[in-house]
């Protein structure tokens, strides 16, 4: 099929789920969950995803690969994540505000569904079935449009997805899945006005920049996460080690993994060695891949390292790969971050409340930590169910992208023959 016929039904599908009530909407969350969790479709599911790994080994790196992966356990999360999304109070109909006029009009504003919502984005199979659990029960319909290394996959749990759809009485096209992986469809997509109501990015900063610059949709920037952690002059020294050995390397493939490390100059002697024991000789010690630390010249004083290089600051490095760089103050650190961040996730360490406000207040970005991993941030960690991607933008939506997000309003107002 091609990527208009998708559109076209896709927008025909829109209006039997803008109207369709919260019953009806759980009850396809349900039944797509169970079928992705029947035995024949998960063994099509899993067939799909061996195809796709064998395509990509020598293509991408492991930390990739592990992305694409799928087993019957993570299946199972998949759909369980599906059971919590129906879970969830519905938005859509909740009166955000409400007015009464001196004339007797009541203007009430009013969630309502976006429409037609387009998902382009890469490597991860989870991502076809949180995206199409949110769309539906914020009661848009959804286009996705994956990578070429996971299409089997995400064709084969969209084709189970829609076996859902079709058993609760929605309709099949309320989740489709672009066939063409080119370019071009993908482009198809950041133009298709009148179809697409609101275009979501997930993936690289390639992906990001080209939507950016080419969409005539309305368009939400996502995913680029150049994450910092500023372990401060006051911090507990141990528990910066802890947090920064999660925020690196407890899954360093995803957008809320840490890329930088800023460290204050008055605890550099004594914090950068219990770092590198801990990412680099304890790992090596343990069989895991070691951390690469790249270090600007006042940590490179300290502890041994690959030299930090010009871009090393400014990369997402998706890998087992640390920037280390030697601040002054809390406010030095603020400022290289707000330069540098993509305005994704931040995080401080200290026992300092001073230092502590002075960083959430100035840093310029989603989700701000105080002595917390920065890899919470996550609508499934926030209470949201699953996201539908993190925004780096302001308007409309910041941070993980829940049910509220997939929401417009519009207000209905009432009344009993008013004129003007």
């Amino acid at each position: 099929m091609t990527t208009q016929e998708i559109l076209t039904q896709a927008k025909e599908a829109k209006q039997a789920l803008m109207t369709a009530d919260t019953q009806s909407r759980n009850l396809a969350l349900q039944k797509m969950a169970q079928q992705l969790e029947d035995p024949q479709q998960a063994g099509r599911i899993l067939e799909a995803n061996r195809l796709d790994m064998e395509a990509a080994k020598g293509t991408v790196s492991d930390v990739m690969l592990d992305r694409l992966l799928l087993t019957q356990e993570r299946i199972q999360a998949m759909a369980q994540g599906i059971r919590e999304v129906a879970e969830l109070e519905d938005p859509v109909g909740k009166v955000l505000s409400e007015t009464k006029r001196q004339n007797g009009m009541v203007i009430r504003k009013t969630a309502v569904p976006v429409g037609v919502i387009a998902i382009i984005y890469e490597s991860r199979p989870n991502v076809t079935s949180d995206a199409a659990a949110l769309a539906i029960k914020s009661g848009n319909a959804c286009v996705l449009r994956g990578g070429k290394e996971a299409w089997r996959t995400c064709h084969a749990i969209v084709e189970a997805m829609q076996e859902g759809l079709v058993a609760a009485g929605m309709p099949k096209a309320a989740v489709s899945l672009i066939e063409d992986t080119t370019r071009a469809s993908a482009r198809e997509l950041m133009t298709a006005e009148g179809y697409i109501d609101l275009l979501i990015p997930r993936g690289g900063s390639g992906l990001i920049r080209t939507c950016v610059e080419h969409a005539t949709v309305p368009c939400i920037q996502t995913g680029t996460g150049i994450c910092h952690i500023y372990i401060d002059r006051a911090a507990d020294l141990e528990m910066a080690v802890r947090i920064v050995n999660n925020a690196k390397t407890s899954r360093p493939s995803v957008c809320n993994a840490q890329e930088v490390c800023l460290v204050h100059k008055d605890i550099a002697q004594a914090f950068l060695p219990m770092l590198r024991q801990q990412l680099c000789t304890m790992r090596q010690e343990e069989g895991k891949q070691p951390v690469e630390l790249r270090l600007d010249t006042a940590a490179a004083a300290v502890i041994e390292g690959t030299p930090a290089g010009e871009q090393d600051f400014d990369t997402e490095f998706l890998d087992y790969i640390l920037a280390v760089k030697v601040v002054g103050s809390v406010e030095e650190a603020i400022s290289h971050i707000n330069a540098h961040s993509t305005g994704h996730s931040e995080a401080i360490v200290t026992e300092d409340e001073r230092a502590a406000s002075k960083f959430t207040s100035g840093v310029d970005s989603a989700a701000v930590y105080v002595n917390v991993s920065t890899r919470f941030t996550d609508g499934g960690e926030f209470g949201l169910g699953c996201e539908m991607g993190i925004s780096t933008q302001k308007l409309h939506a910041r941070g993980p992208m829940g049910l509220a997000e997939l929401c417009t309003y519009k207000y209905m107002i009432y009344g009993n023959g008013q004129i003007r």
